[in-house]
């Protein structure tokens, strides 16, 4: 008889929560069970279900999985984006391209002067480096009197050499700093000459693709 009044007491106290449908189950972080009609506490930020009075299981709510699914879902829409604004950059260019070539010679005539006015930059440079080379002999040759101008010295002393003025060392510093910058410079124009091609290599692919029938 005793037995019998504890269970109608734990039914009797059960049947608020049969009533609800809002159930939930989880598992904690240390494999614990929990049931209750709110979310418990412990569960928080893991895998949890949503049961019917009856045991059903309504819904799953996975925190972790949504975050992730969420995550997924902006990146998508970040690359979509990104893809639909390099179409429309490609199709800017695409009509620039139309609109600045009427034919593969346009792009041919092109080429010639963009490579005809890196030319004429590329032999400016040659020119200045020229000119600097031939200072350069110029100084070398000042210094070979001040070397050869050795007076001789006491028996066992090193000969005295005759020092070269401040002026013609500092000109010597200022023709290799101008020479460095030179070929510094001669090395961008060549540069530049490959890029020239280059570019005009791609315009030339794109306009065959452009132009070419669809089929």
């Amino acid at each position: 008889m005793g037995r019998t009044w504890v269970l109608l007491g734990a039914a009797l106290a059960l049947a608020p929560l049969v009533a609800n449908a809002q159930f939930y189950r989880c598992v904690d972080k240390n494999g614990k069970k929990h049931y209750s009609a709110t979310i418990p506490r412990e569960c928080l930020g893991q895998p949890i279900e949503q049961l019917s009075k009856h045991g059903t299981v309504l819904r799953r709510i996975d925190p972790e999985g949504e975050e992730k699914a969420r995550q997924a879902k902006e990146a998508a829409a970040a690359r979509k984006k990104e893809e639909s604004a390099a179409a429309q950059e490609q199709a800017r260019r695409n009509r620039a391209l139309l609109a600045t070539y009427t034919s593969e010679k346009d792009i041919e005539d092109a080429r010639t002067r963009a490579l005809g006015d890196n030319t004429k930059r590329v032999k400016e440079v040659e020119g200045r480096i020229t000119v600097i080379k031939k200072r350069q002999a110029r100084y070398d040759k000042e210094m070979e009197f001040y070397r050869d101008g050795a007076k001789p010295a006491a028996k066992g002393a090193a000969p005295k050499v005759a020092q070269p003025p401040a002026k013609l060392l500092e000109d010597i510093k200022t023709a290799e700093l101008d020479l460095q910058l030179q070929q510094q410079a001669l090395e961008e124009r060549r540069k530049e000459a490959a890029a020239i091609n280059a570019r005009y290599d791609e315009d030339k692919k794109r306009f065959q693709a452009l132009m070419r029938p669809a089929r």
